[in-house]
This record gives C-alpha cells, structure tokens and sequence, in this order.
C-alpha cells in the first residue's frame, strides 16, 4: 500500500450519529469490541446497515465472531473487513469457508500484543500468520516504538509479503498522531480514536505536509488556470453523487475552490454578501465532496456530493423543483425507472390501496410472493427459448417486479443491490 489510511474509531452506542460525522472525511470508520460475546453481532448489524446506506464507508468490524455464520451476517449487512480472535483459526474448517465464501481479504485477525508470548508482533509472526493465508491483522495494545522498529527493520523490501497492519492509535494529539503514523512504516492503516473529536481532514492535510502519503482531496489543475468572469469567479453545478440528481448551482472564488479542497465540504463565494459560506454551517445540511470535475473550457465545474437533508434553502431536496417544459418522452435511465417503480410499491406497502395487486401480495405474505417469483422465473427461461424477443421483455419485467416486491417486504433497496454489484467488481 502506497499510502497511509485513516479510520474513525466509532463508539458503538453512537456509531450512526459518529459515522454521520466521520464517514466522509475518514477514509473508512471502525466499530470495534474485541472480546465481545455474540450478541454484539446482533446488536450491530442494524447500525452497519444504516451506515452503509447513508454514506457508503467501508466498515472494519471487531468483536463476536465465533463460526462462519457470524461471518456471513456481518458481511451481508455490509462490514468491508470482520476481524475474529485468533481462536477462531482453531477451527481450520470454519475458517476456510469463511474465505473461499467472502475471500481472504474479507476476514482479519485481532492480535492483542500484551498476550503474545514476548509482549511483541513480530515479524516472523506476521510472516507466519501470512502464509497461512491471513490478509489483514488488527493489532492492539501495540507499543507503536516498539512494534514500528521491530518489524521494520526485519521486513525492509518485503511489506508486501506481510498482511495489512492495522493500529488503534488512542492519542487525542494530533502532534502524537502525526509522530506515531511518522514511524509506524509496518502499518497500513490507523484507527483513529475519535473520543478527541479529531478533524480528520486536517490531520490528513499535516500528515502530507510531513511527507505522509494519504487519501486526500488534490485537484489535478490549479485555479489560476480556470476560465473566471470578470470577478474572479467560477459557477459549481451541484448533483448528488448517488443518484445524479442536480440540486444546486453556485459560485467558487479561488479563496472558496482552495477551502473545499482543503477541508472536504463544499464552500461557495457569496456575491449578495462578498463573503465565503460553508453550505450547511447554520443549516446542519452539509455537503460532503465525492468528486470535483471541470468542463472542456475550464469555466464551470461540477461537484458530486453526499448531501446531508435538502440543498435549497426553501427545504426541498434540489433547488431545481420547478417545472417550466417537459416533453411526452417516457424515457428515463434504468435505474431511475426501477427507483420509481420501487417508490410506489412502497408507497402501497406504508399506504394501502384498494384493489392493488401489490396490495394483494404483501396481504398474503412472503410465501405467496416468492412462489410467484418461482413461476416468473420459469416464464423467464420457457420466454428465453423463445425467438421473439418481445416476450422475454414481458416476463422479465414482470419478474423484476416481483422480485422488488419480496426486496420491499425484506427492506432492501436497489441501492443496496447496486452497492453489493460494484463490490464483486
């Protein structure tokens, strides 16, 4: 790994409102209770859940993880990592599953370093534990001088044969942070102890300018080579990076392009006031950047963002709210046409309306609905064999119907299924 990663150690009483915070300045966030009975899984598979569908974060998990079904739930809610005690390798069987399952570089190992033999993670150890197939190790209560110099000096030229390391480093110091990442060449990724209220931006910007290679927000050409009006000024046309939907559209000076850049929220020149506004900073409706681009004559750009609640000051949703034309067009981008049709069967579901057929199935239940989801698919392949392709659409409109039917009971979305897709990518 060529650079360092941050990760947000939330609290797991408040890891959605700390994720909310931290999900998108970090570069992952993690909820770890090392040692933590089952039941921990249960508790916190809802929170994964929920965080994964409001920011999209990778998640490290640690704590609970007894067999491959442990596993399996902490993966299908959306954990990146799960990370077990190193008993649970004492089962060779289970572990293996677990792999050829999700993959190797879904599972980690927890090494407590105060309960190895010689109080050290060595390299050797590492080694070890690597060619045993293990590719991530979280690493706790590790002396970061200690365990730095250790495994440096032994491992110069060959990290890449070792697991990725992961540290907690508990230090509300941003100085100490700085010195302990400075050191630590053996790991790949820190926690970071949010108790401090850390502004993760900021470390990742003094990182960089101690020579610290992280993920952070560059843009590739300067401001001095936009294309400004007469003030010095750029327009920014705003989409949210989920849906593309345009919500806003407003002004960079370089001052404001430089502070999002710098700090990861979205900051725009106000020309009614001559003044910088932070978007969200009275309102609590930030707006996290995701992508900045620039069109082919450098004189407008387009942000993509996570926007937290609505972007226009009149409360709604986008600015452009409006209609003025429209034609008699029906097409629309697929996934915009699945959205639609998953609202309203929603809306049936929260709503109930008479004589719906939609109705009909969430009355009598999962069982009728995934015995039509068995007869839609048989229509689907006898359609298949079929050298009229008209009909094949028919049926495999009607079974994505269906099929939105039993997500609807089951609480999932196409966004979940989207997410889970580009994952496999």
């Amino acid at each position: 790994m060529d650079y360092k990663l941050l990760a947000a150690l939330l609290s797991t009483e408040n890891a959605e409102d700390e994720a909310s915070i931290y999900s998108h300045t970090s570069d992952a966030v993690a909820i770890l209770e090392p040692g933590a009975d089952r039941s921990f899984i249960d508790r916190i598979v809802p929170v994964i859940k929920s965080i994964i569908r409001s920011s999209g974060a990778p998640i490290y998990v640690a704590g609970g993880i007894k067999r491959f079904e442990d596993v399996k739930k902490l993966i299908y809610a959306g954990a990146h990592i799960c990370f077990a005690d190193l008993s649970y390798l004492e089962n060779e069987d289970v572990y293996k599953e677990a792999c050829e399952r999700f993959g190797k570089e879904k599972l980690g190992i927890i090494i407590d370093a105060k309960k190895n033999d010689d109080g050290l993670v060595t390299f050797s150890y590492l080694k070890k534990l690597s060619e045993s197939g293990i590719s991530n190790v979280l690493v706790l209560n590790a002396a970061e001088d200690t365990f730095a110099n250790d495994i440096t000096e032994e491992a110069s030229g060959v990290k890449s044969d070792l697991p990725v390391i992961f540290t907690v480093l508990d230090s509300e110091d941003t100085t100490e942070m700085i010195y302990d990442i400075k050191k630590s060449d053996a790991t790949d990724v820190f926690i970071i102890n949010t108790s401090g209220k850390p502004d993760i931006m900021s470390l990742k910007n003094k990182l960089k300018e101690n020579g610290i290679t992280v993920k952070s927000l560059e843009s590739a050409i300067s401001f001095s080579d936009f294309k400004k009006d007469g003030n010095g000024l750029i327009p920014c046309i705003v989409q949210d990076y989920k849906t593309n939907d345009v919500l806003m559209m407003a002004y960079m000076n370089e001052e404001a392009f430089n502070k999002t850049i710098e700090t990861g929220l979205m900051t725009y020149y106000s020309r009614s006031r001559s003044s910088l506004w932070v978007k969200g900073e009275t309102s609590g409706h930030f707006q996290y950047v995701k992508s900045l681009d620039i069109d082919c004559d450098r004189d407008t750009l387009l942000a993509k963002v996570f926007q937290v609640g609505a972007a226009c000051h009149t409360g709604n949703r986008s600015c452009f709210y409006t209609p003025l034309a429209k034609s008699a067009d029906k097409k629309k981008s697929p996934l915009t046409v699945l959205n639609d049709v998953y609202d309203v069967i929603i809306d049936r579901k929260n709503n109930p309306k008479e004589g719906s057929y939609t109705n009909y199935l969430f009355d009598k239940g999962i069982d009728k609905m995934l015995k039509k989801v068995g007869e839609e698919c048989t229509e689907v392949v006898i359609a298949a064999k079929n050298p009229d392709s008209e009909e094949i659409k028919y049926e495999i409109a009607d079974l994505l119907y269906h099929l939105m039917v039993v997500m609807a009971e089951r609480d999932v979305t196409w966004e979940d299924i989207t997410r889970e897709l580009a994952d496999r990518e």
